[in-house]
């Protein structure tokens, strides 16, 4: 079944791939909605499972969305009101009472972003968009970095060692 809700940014809802999922197995499912580079979707699956692990969230599901700029910048300025790209965004889920499984939400990264971000740090592409992944992760659970004390950054550090990236 083909999930075209990315191009429909007018809702929340839109954006839940898992809304329905309670059937599936793995509690991460990574979407490729970008061209310009090449995803490996089980290996960026693989470690986001990893990373949902080291984090200690239990049972919960998740979904890892890679888009473009322009996808980027569209869901930015709607959801945040920045008319600008950016790196990740992250979206908690609004589980419903049916639902049996607990799913935290979609994390969405820009590859492009990722790519200029991973040149300009002397990364691998692969290390920058586990980073973005992790640090997207943590704010489905809760972390915020522009609110705390230097908590999730600690935390994510932590996590970056454990985690070997």
């Amino acid at each position: 079944m083909s999930r075209s809700y990315l191009p429909n940014f007018k809702s929340f809802k839109a954006l839940s791939p898992l809304r329905f999922a309670g059937a599936l197995q793995m509690p991460v499912e990574v979407i490729n909605r970008q061209r310009k580079r090449k995803i490996s979707a089980a290996r960026m699956r693989e470690f986001a499972q990893r990373a949902l692990t080291a984090i200690d969230v239990g049972d919960r599901d998740a979904a890892v969305v890679f888009v473009s700029d322009a996808a980027m910048r569209r869901l930015n300025r709607d959801f945040r009101g920045r008319d600008r790209a950016t790196d990740v965004l992250s979206f908690p889920a609004q589980p419903e009472p049916f639902e049996g499984r607990s799913q935290l939400g979609e994390v969405v990264v820009s590859i492009e972003r990722a790519a200029a971000q991973a040149k300009a740090n002397r990364l691998s592409l692969t290390n920058e968009i586990q980073q973005l992944i992790l640090h997207g992760l943590l704010h489905l659970c809760g972390y915020d970095h522009e609110t705390d004390t230097g908590e999730m950054n600690r935390f994510e550090l932590r996590l970056r060692k454990k985690l070997r990236i």
